[in-house]
């Protein structure tokens, strides 16, 4: 009797555990279970109605997430949706250079205006990140980053998720490590309502996609304009 009232408890303190795991996740992307959130699908740089399959993939780890905690998921298009996503939490994933998600650069202006992307070029910096004065090079298949930021547009009554790599890889990379580590990043933020963090890939060549950590939270710069 008393090992079978143990195996309650631990079972009862195991379920308890996994659902307070579960919440903060949901808190740290701002889902609610039962709920619906949706993708914005980008495109390849300058190939309008084209997805890599990369970005196929960070779509993918969205979806797991948000089934997971019991959402369902529905996907727009970057190039023809307009609006605002209202009480629906939105996942935009893909920085606007070369037209590649236009929503991001919209989301950009509007609610980062500490953020700048440099455009495409052959010197070093092309397509480097510039925040808080400080410069973010990309170097492919080497270092690369992302940024995602969380906020909520006046007019909404849930969050976006801003998801601009400064590549396709970078954005996969970004989301699968903010869903094994979500907790640590949480730790490391003032809030997990309003955020802006840079997610540093690297050793790609080794551990492709795998290889991300948290390079710095950059809240404070991103959300103020420069």
């Amino acid at each position: 009797m008393t090992s079978l009232i143990g195996g309650g408890f631990v079972w009862l303190w195991e379920r308890g555990k996994r659902a307070r795991v579960l919440r903060r996740k949901a808190d740290f992307f701002g889902l609610v279970p039962g709920e619906t959130c949706f993708i914005v699908i980008g495109n390849k740089h300058n190939a309008r109605g084209v997805a890599t399959h990369k970005e196929i993939r960070a779509m993918i780890e969205v979806a797991t997430l948000a089934g997971q905690l019991g959402c369902d998921v529905a996907t727009e298009s970057s190039d023809d949706f307009r609006g605002s996503n209202d009480d629906r939490t939105e996942f935009c994933i893909g920085g606007p250079l070369g037209e590649a998600n236009l929503r991001a650069g919209g989301h950009l202006a509007a609610h980062l205006p500490g953020v700048s992307i440099l455009p495409y070029g052959q010197g070093p910096e092309s397509v480097a990140f510039v925040v808080g004065g400080r410069r973010y090079l990309f170097r492919k298949n080497e270092v690369e980053y992302a940024l995602v930021a969380k906020f909520t547009p006046p007019q909404a009554t849930r969050p976006v998720v801003l998801v601009c790599g400064q590549s396709s890889l970078a954005n996969q990379a970004a989301i699968h490590f903010l869903k094994r580590n979500h907790r640590q990043v949480a730790d490391a933020l003032d809030s997990v309502d309003r955020f802006c963090v840079l997610i540093k890939v690297a050793d790609i060549g080794t551990y492709g996609f795998q290889g991300a950590s948290l390079e710095r939270d950059m809240t404070g710069a991103a959300f103020t304009a420069s």
